[in-house]
């Protein structure tokens, strides 16, 4: 008899499934070619000649030809299954056409909402080499906020909350105003990854290069990193998220390209 042959009595407890074996499994490849075709103003990313449609049936359509060259080449790239953890540009447009599209105020507002609560305005407490690489990297985009566009934040030690004022609001909120749905949804990508709207405003109106921001986006994990060491997963989440912020400036990029 074998090992597996034996009896326990039903005292062992029944195998959970792990993560993977939960997901479902990713879409096999169907399509040879992924291109794009313009018409009426637009660009459509087509896969063998058919246009590709978003998760609401919509037509993936982009304003800027070097935007869709990139998604194409997002399911160009694709292997033998389709992943699309792996295409951030892609998800971000078909987001921007099925939902932000229709819901652009609420999306602006949520931006705003993150700058009531912005990171460049919690500071660390201690140690003084942590305050003073905060105060270094954050003060000029507080300033620079302040001169560009009337937004005066409010600064606070710990992470007890801290009112800002509402003209301060009123004035992120006029930023944006006019914005199209596909920029509004990079700016929304940039905000939430970043923890500051600061930080995706600056990004967007050339104040800070990507690079730039990211750094100021993580100061507190690098230096978490340099304290105590680094961390696989840690890192490849940061990874993923970087993919993301990266791609949001992408789209931004190109759509400031076409104008």
């Amino acid at each position: 008899m074998t090992r597996d042959d034996k009896s326990d009595g039903g005292n062992t407890p029944p195998k959970i499934p792990g993560k993977e074996a939960l997901r479902a499994p990713l879409p096999k490849r169907f399509y040879e070619r992924a291109a794009v075709e313009a018409r009426d103003g637009a660009y459509a990313v087509q896969l063998d000649g058919r246009n590709v449609r978003t998760p609401g049936k919509r037509e993936l359509a982009v304003p800027a030809r070097e935007l869709a060259e990139a998604i194409a080449a997002e399911w160009q790239h694709q292997g033998e299954r389709i992943d699309p953890a792996t295409m951030p540009l892609t998800r971000l447009v078909n987001s921007a056409i099925d939902a932000v599209d229709e819901r652009k105020s609420e999306v602006a507002g949520d931006i705003v909402a993150f700058a009531g609560s912005d990171l460049l305005c919690y500071r660390a407490e201690t140690p003084a080499a942590l305050v003073r690489r905060q105060a270094e990297a954050w003060n000029p985009i507080l300033s620079w906020a302040k001169d560009e566009m009337g937004v005066d934040l409010v600064l606070r030690a710990g992470l007890m909350p801290v009112a800002q004022p509402p003209a301060s609001m009123d004035a992120i909120r006029r930023a944006l105003d006019g914005i199209d749905a596909l920029s509004l949804a990079a700016l929304h990508v940039l905000t939430t990854i970043s923890g500051s709207a600061l930080i995706a405003l600056a990004l967007w109106r050339g104040r800070l290069s990507v690079e730039e921001a990211w750094e100021m986006a993580t100061l507190d994990e690098t230096w978490q990193r340099e304290q105590w060491g680094r961390d696989a997963e840690a890192e490849a989440y940061a990874a993923q998220r970087r993919a993301e912020f990266e791609a949001a400036n992408r789209c931004l990029r190109f759509l400031r390209s076409r104008q």
